[in-house]
């Protein structure tokens, strides 16, 4: 495989012979796999032999390389005198370190839990976590968000429920809430009142404390969800380059959300298998993972179809949209497809007049068929909403 990155045969040679060679090549692999360009390639394995060939000198075998060894070699780096390795940028040089150990990880080379964790962790957090894993189904992404004022409630009155009261939970909320937005807060009073539900049907705590949670006042209609009339949605989805990968990969997404109304996360979930091709049909998991079926247009499908022929980067994840850099994988969040949205609206000279510029184009797809005639009834289905009351809004 190092052929492929390096031209000279004594360089490969010598890649081969040296310490670590054949981690090094198993590396190249992975970095030819997963679509790395020739001179980015080049520079991530320099990084590595560099790595490999200063925790030599310190004594260090490769089985044992971690994170801290990493901060070590960044030290290093400050008077670096190894012979042969050049001054190379830094930040470059250690993204190439840690994606070597990263591969060193999936390749079972060394420990994948570098950090162990220590003996003050919040071991309660980590049952509520299990627990809504087991009992409700939650994602990790919203456990993650759960876990933000639940770990600073412990921290702030340790781990044992007994020493929760009403008084002392209102007053952690009401401090938050002053420190953040509502909406924060709002998320703040959710993750606390699941976590007292799991303390209450494990029998740790009172199941009066549920009430001891405020209700933060909030006027559902003081400000009406944004959206974009229908010749400015034309203008976003036509600032795509339909003759570029990344243009047919936009444009198709900036499709889906306009026309059918999905979510940034729907976008983010979807699969390969999800497009029923034969009834012209695409399989949405939304929220709750709750699954519904909606019809596939002929332009969102043209422009889906255009993206996997000749946009879509050869990988093997069954991800539908990916990234158009390597390394070739799925989005790492919802976030990822708002700020292609947010770049369009740039090309477009659009202005977006609120956060979350994925979500502005769906309200504009409610917008749109309500001034065409459809009816609350018709719409919610699209947008898929669990409430008409939602659809009202």
């Amino acid at each position: 495989m190092f052929k492929q990155f390096f031209d000279s045969a004594s360089r490969v040679q010598k890649l081969r012979d040296s310490r670590g060679g054949s981690f090094l090549e198993t590396f190249a692999e992975e970095l030819s796999h997963t679509g790395y360009a020739e001179i980015t390639a080049r520079r991530h394995i320099r990084a590595a032999e560099h790595l490999i060939f200063w925790s030599g000198r310190q004594g260090i075998p490769i089985s044992s390389l971690t994170e801290k060894v990493v901060e070590q070699f960044d030290d290093h780096l400050n008077g670096c005198q190894c012979p042969r390795y050049g001054h190379t940028h830094r930040l470059d040089l250690l993204n190439g370190v840690r994606l070597f150990l990263k591969h060193l990880r999936g390749t079972g080379e060394i420990a994948t839990s570098v950090e162990q964790p220590t003996a003050q962790g919040p071991t309660l957090l980590t049952a509520f976590c299990e627990w809504m894993r087991r009992q409700r189904g939650t994602c990790d992404p919203t456990l993650y968000n759960y876990s933000l004022p639940i770990r600073d409630l412990l921290k702030g009155f340790g781990e044992d429920p007994c020493r929760f009261d009403a008084k002392s939970l209102r007053q952690f909320v009401l401090k938050r809430s002053q420190q953040r937005g509502w909406a924060a807060a709002k998320k703040c009073t959710t993750a606390l009142r699941m976590f007292l539900r799991f303390l209450i049907a494990e029998g740790k705590c009172s199941a009066d404390l549920y009430g001891a949670i405020p209700v933060l006042a909030h006027w559902r209609l003081s400000s009406l969800p944004r959206y974009l009339q229908p010749e400015e949605v034309e203008r976003i989805i036509s600032s795509c380059d339909p003759n570029s990968p990344v243009g047919r990969r936009d444009r198709a997404i900036l499709l889906l959300l306009a026309r059918l109304g999905l979510r940034a996360g729907d976008i983010v979930r979807l699969r390969l298998n999800d497009i029923d091709w034969e009834v012209s049909a695409i399989q949405v998991s939304g929220k709750g993972r709750r699954e519904v079926r909606l019809p596939l247009t002929q332009e969102v499908g043209w422009a889906l179809a255009a993206y996997l022929q000749n946009g879509r980067p050869r990988t093997d994840t069954d991800v539908f949209f990916i990234r158009s850099r390597a390394p070739y994988r799925a989005f790492a969040s919802h976030a990822a497809v708002s700020v292609i949205v947010a770049q369009a609206m740039r090309r477009a000279g659009v202005t977006c007049q609120s956060r979350g510029a994925a979500h502005v184009l769906r309200h504009s797809v409610a917008a749109s068929m309500l001034r065409q005639g459809a009816s609350l009834q018709d719409i919610a289905p699209i947008l898929r909403h669990r409430s008409i009351e939602t659809t009202q809004i």
